[in-house]
């Protein structure tokens, strides 16, 4: 039985089972022992000692007394006992049936009359009353309701039918459970976690689908190893071919003069916009291998911000822009200075790309609401990104526009190289369309203690 359909199968249809078998022995308890009852003592007999025992309480303590006893009766009893006057009303109010007040013999469809079974009791002033067992009145509602016939053996056998759903319910999500992290760290990037050897022996359909999900998480592994892998190699390679032109373009620029000066300089800015492409490539293929770990070394975010916002804010100006600062306090965390300081360099020259002509953008330093860490806010007045952008913004070679990115110098990495950054430091990064125009940018970095402690 290794098929998950088997299991849940059998398992429901054995709880099923097992209350019908529990609820078909107490009831045929419960007969049996009603029939040893009756060898003992017949009914009639019986009906006539509960007639004595109500009159004896009735002299004794009257009619409150009386419905005392019968509320006694009534909760441990199956079959009632019914007291009712010369008007055919119940003392405790209860509904009488129409055959009590005929004569003995057989009423409808053989039921038995209740004249025979009559018991008079009189009341120390005289009146009397009838008291007749209400066959009639035993229901399954009142079977089930008599703790001493049905209700204990059928909770026990609810309980033990709940117990073995229990069970298989828990057998059934705990892989379920391992699967839902295994995603979870699949599409956070992590695709060394497998799921399929916490599994043991089990085999069923949970079992081939971890397996499924371990040969696809290989083979994504082994793709995106590739793809990095290639991404260096194919950096390195660039950059000797890349040295030579330069060194040859120096040489040509001797000996031709000013002739072919407006050329050559078209030729030198090509080659410095590929080498930092390859730089960035370079830097991009180092945080994705991991060999760019953060050195944990304290770093201040509030001078390390100004350094930035100074530095960018001077490019700015030259173009009608400018770039303003809001920090308050130290802001201490663990981290590699040099990789942070790209990041945010990365995002804010981002902002002052595309921020409109006379507008600044906005940077912003304050804690993290509700955790040890910080959150820094990098704010433009651009035209902002359409939504279905927003994520894969961070993603290598992303271009919003591709004319206009390319006229603005953009190779869709600068975005990317920040969120590997930031994530390295146990942080994160997104994006979002800012209330009245432009593309907000949010870090979360977290404080010295936790990143030590993660």
């Amino acid at each position: 039985m290794h098929r998950l359909f088997w299991k849940i199968f059998l398992s429901f249809w054995a709880a099923l089972i097992l209350f019908a078998g529990a609820t078909m022995l107490t009831a045929s308890h419960y007969l049996e022992q009603a029939r040893q009852e009756e060898r003992v003592v017949s009914p009639r007999e019986r009906l006539l000692a509960q007639a004595a025992e109500a009159q004896q309480i009735v002299d004794r303590e009257g009619i409150e007394g009386l419905k005392a006893w019968l509320r006694m009766i009534d909760r441990r009893e199956l079959i009632a006992l019914l007291v009712v006057d010369a008007d055919g009303n119940e003392l405790l109010g209860r509904p009488v049936p129409p055959t009590f007040g005929e004569r003995p013999g057989h009423g409808p469809r053989g039921m038995p009359r209740m004249g025979r079974w009559q018991q008079t009791i009189r009341l120390p002033d005289a009146s009397e009353y009838r008291l007749v067992p209400d066959f009639q009145g035993v229901t399954l509602r009142r079977v089930l309701a008599r703790p001493r016939v049905m209700a204990l053996p059928l909770v026990i056998a609810a309980l033990v039918s709940g117990l073995v759903c229990f069970l298989l319910a828990r057998y059934l999500t705990a892989p379920l459970e391992r699967l839902r992290r295994a995603t979870d760290a699949y599409a956070n990037g992590d695709l060394a976690l497998r799921v399929a050897p916490a599994l043991g022996s089990r085999r069923d359909e949970i079992a081939d689908l971890a397996h499924s999900f371990d040969r696809m998480a290989q083979r994504l592994q082994e793709l995106m190893d590739a793809q990095r892998q290639l991404l260096r190699d194919v950096s390195h390679e660039l950059r000797s071919p890349l040295a030579r032109l330069t060194v040859a373009l120096g040489l040509a620029r001797q000996r031709a003069g000013d002739a072919t000066a407006t050329e050559l300089d078209r030729i030198e800015r090509e080659a410095e916009r590929l080498n930092e492409l390859i730089g960035q490539l370079l830097s991009l293929a180092r945080l994705e291998s991991g060999i760019a770990a953060t050195a944990g070394a304290p770093v201040d975010l509030a001078p390390l911000l100004a350094g930035v916002a100074n530095d960018a804010d001077f490019e700015a100006r030259a173009v009608n822009r400018r770039v303003e600062l809001a920090a308050s306090g130290p802001a201490v965390i663990a981290g590699d200075i040099r990789l942070l300081h790209s990041a945010f360099e990365n995002i804010v020259r981002n902002a002052v790309r595309y921020t409109a002509d006379g507008s600044a953008v906005e940077v912003a330093l304050a804690p993290d609401p509700g955790r040890a860490g910080w959150r820094v806010t990098i704010r433009d007045h651009g035209p902002g990104v359409p939504e279905p952008m927003l994520a894969r913004l961070f993603e290598p070679f992303v271009r919003v526009d591709e004319a206009r990115d390319r006229a603005r110098g953009g190779y869709g990495l600068g975005l990317a190289i920040a969120e590997r950054a930031i994530r390295a430091h146990g942080g994160a990064v997104w994006a979002s369309n800012a209330a009245g125009g432009g593309l907000c940018v949010e870090v979360r970095l977290p404080g010295e203690k936790e990143a030590v402690g993660n």
